[in-house]
């Protein structure tokens, strides 16, 4: 209790510890970014041979805990002292400590950004429980668009869990009403289910995969019916943008799919923290209000 107290009466203490566990958090979210793809391609191939009465040969234990991190040049078993946030990646120059091998930029990127989220949600909301919403769904966030980014996939082992987070948040009293939060993300999955149908009854193709419609309704949840279209909207208009600029500058193919999650987490994030007065600029914009 007497370091609650601390925190609550000593800003830059406070702030300061949001960022560290921001920066934790986000050593964390490297594995998961890392890890979960490739436990979901191992679960896929055992349901189908199961399927086919099949039996896989039994493999290593492999899970988000186990086996420890390591190199994967070397195999170097990645130690503690070069697990640090940020600063092991510092001192060890971007380089393997076993083989030298370049180490991603992946891994101070996330944590990077991972901490900067998480100190936007200590200024916004302070010591509160809207503090705590915030900083699981920031997580959530950085995790389903690091992999979105890697693989074209949002996986429902974290949509799901964070669209029933975001509603048992409102039961609770953290978020919005709970009529509120249904209807949000009912709004939210069922406007990218509208678009993804029409566009497939007109040209054939799938626009988009169900993920979207998944993290768009726990966004929903989070920041009710009303917050959906501007999250669509800055959504769309930012991968509008980033897409041109990819066809333009690295002359890619416009046949080539574009992860849409991250687009949504960051329009999504942005909701949550400045959602009314985005919302008083749209109805003003407008003239609703």
């Amino acid at each position: 209790m007497q370091v609650i107290g601390l925190l609550e009466t000593t800003p830059w203490l406070y702030m300061t510890t949001c960022v560290l566990i921001g920066l934790c958090v986000g050593s964390f979210l490297n594995v998961v970014i890392h890890r979960m793809p490739r436990i979901m391609e191992t679960r896929w191939r055992a349901e189908c041979a199961e399927l086919n009465n099949q039996e896989l040969p039994a493999g290593e234990r492999f899970n988000l805990y186990v086996p420890r991190s390591r190199c994967p040049a070397c195999a170097h078993t990645i130690t503690a002292l070069e697990n640090i946030p940020l600063l092991s990646y510092a001192l060890l120059r971007g380089r393997c400590r076993g083989c030298h091998a370049p180490i991603s930029w992946q891994y101070p990127l996330v944590e990077a950004l991972t901490g900067a989220v998480f100190a936007l949600c200590a200024w916004r909301f302070g010591w509160s429980p809207q503090l705590l919403v915030s900083l699981v769904v920031a997580a959530s966030l950085v995790a389903l668009s690091g992999i979105d980014l890697r693989t074209q996939l949002l996986p429902d082992q974290i949509t799901l869990p964070l669209l029933w987070f975001a509603l048992l948040a409102s039961v609770i009293g953290w978020t919005l009403p709970p009529s509120n939060a249904i209807l949000g993300a009912a709004v939210g999955y069922l406007s990218l289910w509208s678009v993804y149908w029409l566009f497939k009854l007109a040209t054939g193709k799938e626009g988009m995969g169900y993920g979207d419609f998944k993290l768009l309704a726990a966004l929903g949840a989070l920041v009710g019916a009303m917050g959906v279209l501007p999250i669509v909207l800055i959504a769309s208009f930012v991968g509008a943008v980033i897409g041109v600029a990819q066809i333009v500058i690295q002359g890619r193919d416009r046949a080539t799919p574009i992860p849409f999650g991250p687009y949504l987490a960051t329009a999504g994030f942005i909701q949550i923290l400045f959602g009314k007065a985005l919302l008083s600029g749209w109805n003003a914009w407008f003239g609703l209000g």
